[in-house]
């Protein structure tokens, strides 16, 4: 039968490249049928490209004049063969389980979904019967609908088609309902759950219907993501009506329930089939879902449940998490304010959730063309390399996040984007907000308090700190927390040995990928320092993708710029607010002569949130008025507060131009310190080694461990301490000074009552975070002798798994590192004592368990390079004792003479490094280096152990494998 003649329609916008294609054309006769090729590699675990809806059956490529060889752009009235899709085709990244392609967006927006809307037009998008085109049936009639190709479909082919569980079917242009979806169809396929998405509304041709149409009829589920406009389109209704005919439907009203559903229902004209399918719903009691956007996280795990539960799936994340606090806080119940800022950080992120109207999400990124692609020449992915000749339909994907994006964008869309890039138009959401301020202005309360309010819109809340030494190791931890695996390649006989930096950035993106991709998820990075990375100099464009998928991201910084974002800057508390935050936790109403001194605090801090905070959790556990505290603050010797030795110039700085500030924690500091019958108190001496440990929560025995290694001291703030008890004497019933603290944990708590630190979320002991500006404050005077004991505890308690920012902090104040000077210096004992119970496991478990191979190794170094410069010291002081005068030797022989114990320690422990090295380069492919490394160990241990020792046959076996790998090459 001849073709008939098709109108040809403006696909001007639709261009497919060819990876690898050369200069070869597809034509008509290159694929026996009219449809999608049923080619598909055999190990493909992806569900046929025939249930692509980008594919059209009436095609052809025909080469563009203005453009490469490589592109071609589509054409009416012929068919294309179509390969097997590449990996990550349905944009969720899933490499394990079954997927198919997301619903592409109509060509034209030319209707609207708004259920008021007096000028509803109901558009179908099914091409209308005429003299040119064929009828569509129904697949509501028992034999699926009949094929348009000319040949048949191959059995192969409906194998695959019934491989999909479950059809996911909604309609609207809410991006929230998009998101919505996206996210239940990314975590059934996380249960193992093969999933089709489709909003059939969308599809511009018959083809796409008709693979549709074919999953529908094969799938075991069929979920109905019911919204206010789902009884407006014929296509919903028939979907509804379908599944439950087959008894296998799963309604999920969102944003609405079913006394709104029942009253746009009789709106419709055709209300016979709307009531129908409303009885059909109303019946479905035992799986009907209800979601808004308070539970969409219990109503994405409650749908998993049930489906895997119904087709006998077991769950394969349940144990992944147990344990895993997603917010490193508890919530601030005396949060106050920031109400427009919430608001700011919402619409930026989610853009108007009532707006039906809205395009899809946009990066936030300023520069290039707003609303286009990364352009197809930047868009090979690995699949390009790894699988040869294929034709991309994966349209305007950004190239980190398989992404779908719109086949076609006219100007009028254009120009929203662009004034959605400007900020002047809301209904445009973007995926990462940069909160900027200076510091204590209230940054991390802000993004603790969104967190807390939008849990339920996110998968997981991710939560990173952001300085500048420990951001990659953070970053790398979220692997524990997402349940993946990045540890470094085992010792390998055969294949291709991985070189350092390939193993560390195949770690990095395999945490990159799972973060960025359809799975929402909420990544909070609090308090950036740098956008460059401390260890290697990266930028952050390495981390934080142009797109970034389901995932949103929120940055609190004090830098004034971060890679192009918009900033939205954090600006003090206004008045009543800050009345109402420094009334402390008991909001307690005082006379007008005190709210006056009140006013005062607040214009002397800055109206910092962090002091303001302060100062009004000494009026509540003080009981004290405020005219008498401002009194006793004020008293403060001013030299207490200029002496900033142990500090950065930016951190000096700050203290100068904030010293009322200042002396309100040492008045928190005197306060510790009169604890009973003690000079010094044991949440004083908290407070003094906190300031020297990393950034992050530390438990309380932790703590206590180092805070014990403080000696007790004369009160250095005994001058003026008398003159605070006399203005404190009326209160001193009630003081905290006239409590005794019966425990650690009760010492810790005190420092989280006065403000100057944190609860931490976690599972098991007490944990605590010291305030930045509390640790900048406790540095100021006396530090070395608090860092030394943070050494010495870390050394006693320290875990290398749960403490390893702590850890590495110590490292740091005793190697120094980059150009950094040592901050303590240790003895020869005390050295191979920190070495051996910190610095090396901390190294094993970097490199091991996190594939931080250069860290790790390079900590390895200045180990073994201290050790080296320990034995230079005790031959030098042999020399100069053997070259003085006899009456010399005499006279000094017994405090000259050196410890052999610790002479012999330290020589074998350098030999534990040298080995532990040796082994850690093979697994690099540094073969000579680890050699030289275990011919220097074997060595030592033959001389001071002897040939046939243990750990010399040890350190012989791993030279040997070196030089058999090394044979290899």
């Amino acid at each position: 039968m001849d073709e008939e003649e098709i109108p040809v329609v403006d696909t001007q916008s639709l261009t497919i490249k060819i990876a690898n294609s050369g200069q070869q054309k597809l034509t008509a006769t290159s694929s026996p049928y009219n449809s999608p090729s049923l080619i598909s590699p055999p190990s493909s675990a992806f569900v046929s490209a025939l249930q692509s809806p980008y594919i059209s059956p009436r095609a052809t490529l025909v080469t563009n004049p203005t453009q490469e060889n490589q592109e071609t752009l589509i054409a009416p009235l012929t068919s294309v063969i179509h390969p097997s899709p590449p990996v990550s085709y349905c944009g969720s990244q899933s490499d394990d389980v079954p997927s198919t392609s997301y619903t592409p967006p109509p060509e034209r927006y030319d209707f609207s979904d708004d259920p008021t809307d007096t000028k509803l037009k109901i558009v179908t998008c099914v091409p209308v019967s005429g003299p040119e085109t064929d009828p569509r049936i129904s697949f509501s009639f028992p034999v699926p609908r009949i094929s348009f190709a000319k040949g048949s479909v191959s059995p192969a082919s409906n194998a695959k088609l019934r491989s999909c569980d479950v059809y996911i079917g909604f309609h609207g242009q809410n991006p929230n309902l998009v998101r919505f979806c996206k996210w239940l169809k990314s975590e059934l396929e996380l249960q193992g759950i093969a999933c089709f998405i489709a909003d059939r509304a969308k599809y511009a041709d018959n083809q796409s219907h008709e693979i549709a149409d074919r999953v529908i009829c094969s799938v075991t589920f069929g979920v109905i993501v019911v919204t206010g406009c789902s009884f407006f389109n014929h296509l919903s209704l028939e979907e509804i009506r379908f599944f439950a005919q087959k008894k296998n439907l799963i309604p999920l009203f969102f944003n609405t329930d079913t006394n709104e559903i029942a009253s746009l229902s009789n709106r419709n004209g055709d209300t016979k089939k709307c009531k129908e399918a409303l009885d059909v719903i109303l019946k479905c009691n035992e799986f009907r879902l209800e979601t808004d956007e308070s539970n969409w996280r219990s109503c994405v795990s409650k749908a998993a449940g049930i489906l895997r539960a119904k087709l006998g799936r077991k769950s394969v994340v349940e144990n992944c998490k147990e344990g895993f606090e997603e917010l490193p806080f508890p919530r601030n119940k005396s949060f106050v304010g920031r109400e427009k800022e919430i608001i700011d950080i919402e619409m930026t992120l989610f853009g108007c959730g009532d707006s039906f109207e809205q395009e899809s999400s946009v990066p936030s990124v300023k520069g290039g063309t707003p609303g286009q692609s990364e352009g197809l020449a930047d868009d090979e992915s690995e699949a390009d390399v790894g699988r040869g000749k294929y034709i991309n339909l994966e349209l305007g994907k950004n190239k980190e996040t398989n992404k779908e994006a719109w086949v076609e964008r006219n100007s009028l869309k254009r120009s929203k984007y662009k004034k959605s890039r400007s900020g002047k138009d809301k209904n445009l959401s973007m995926s990462v907000v940069c909160i900027n301020g200076l510091a204590g202005v209230g940054k991390t309360d802000l993004a603790l308090e969104f967190a807390y309010r939008y849990a339920q819109r996110y998968k997981m809340v991710l939560w990173v700190g952001g300085e500048a030494r420990y951001f990659r190791q953070n970053i790398l931890n979220l692997s524990l927390n997402l349940g993946l695996d990045v540890s470094a390649d085992a010792e390998k006989e055969r294949g291709r040995i991985r070189s350092f930096d390939e193993q560390e950035s195949e770690a990095f993106k395999r945490v990159k990928r799972e973060m960025f991709r359809d799975m929402p998820y909420l990544l909070i990075i609090d308090n950036l320092e740098t956008e460059k990375e401390w260890w290697e100099g990266k930028d952050l464009h390495d981390l934080i993708p142009t797109n970034t998928g389901g995932t949103h991201v929120i940055i609190t910084t004090q830098l004034n710029r971060v890679m192009n974002f918009d900033l939205l800057q954090l600006q003090p508390l206004t008045t009543p607010d800050a009345m109402i935050l420094i009334r402390g936790r008991r909001k307690k109403e005082y006379l007008a002569g005190e709210v006056e001194f009140l006013h005062k605090f607040d214009e002397k801090l800055g109206r910092s949130s962090f002091g303001l905070w302060v100062v009004g959790s000494l009026l509540s556990e003080l009981a004290i008025l405020p005219s008498a505290l401002f009194e006793a603050v004020n008293q403060v010797p001013v030299e207490e507060t200029t002496s900033c030795s142990n500090l950065t110039i930016p951190d000096q700085q700050f203290c100068r131009t904030n010293p009322f500030l200042m002396k309100t924690l040492v008045f928190c500091t005197a306060l510790l310190q009169q604890s009973n019958d003690s000079r010094d108190s044991v949440a004083s001496r908290m407070l003094q080694v906190g300031a020297w440990f990393a950034p992050a929560p530390i438990s309380v025995n932790l703590l206590a461990a180092a805070a014990k290694k403080i000696p007790v001291n004369r009160n250095r703030f005994k001058k003026w301490t008398k003159r605070m008890k006399v203005a404190l004497c009326f209160y001193s019933g009630q003081c905290l000074t006239s409590q005794a603290w019966k425990s650690e944990e009760e010492s810790a708590l005190l420092l989280v009552k006065l403000g100057l630190a944190r609860k931490a979320n976690r599972q098991t002991g007490c944990w605590i975070q010291f305030h930045p500006i509390t640790q900048i404050f406790a540095k100021r005077k006396d530090g070395l002798v608090a860092a030394k004991a943070n050494v010495q505890g870390a050394r006693k308690l320290g875990n290398p798994v749960t403490d390893s920012d702590h850890l590495w902090a110590c490292a740091f104040l005793v190697f120094g590192f980059k150009s950094e000077p040592p901050v303590v210096q240790l003895k020869a004992m005390d050295m191979v004592f920190f070495i051996r119970k910190t610095a090396l496991p901390l190294a094993i478990s970097a490199f091991t368990t996190f594939s931080r191979c250069n860290s790790a190794l390079e900590l390895l170094k200045v180990c073994t390079n201290v050790l080296e410069e320990a034995e230079k010291s005790f031959v030098s002081q042999i020399q100069d004792w053997c070259h003085g005068s006899l009456c010399w030797k005499k006279k000094l022989q017994s405090n000259q003479r050196v410890d052999e114990y610790v002479w012999q320690e330290v020589t074998l422990l350098k030999a534990t490094l040298l080995e532990t090295r040796a082994k850690l380069l093979l697994r690099g492919g540094h073969f000579d280096s680890g050699e030289d490394l275990c011919r220097t160990c074997i060595s030592i241990r033959t001389v001071m152990l002897g040939h046939n020792h243990a750990q010399t046959l040890a350190a012989q076996q791993t030279l040997a494998k070196l030089v058999r790998m090394r044979s290899k090459i």
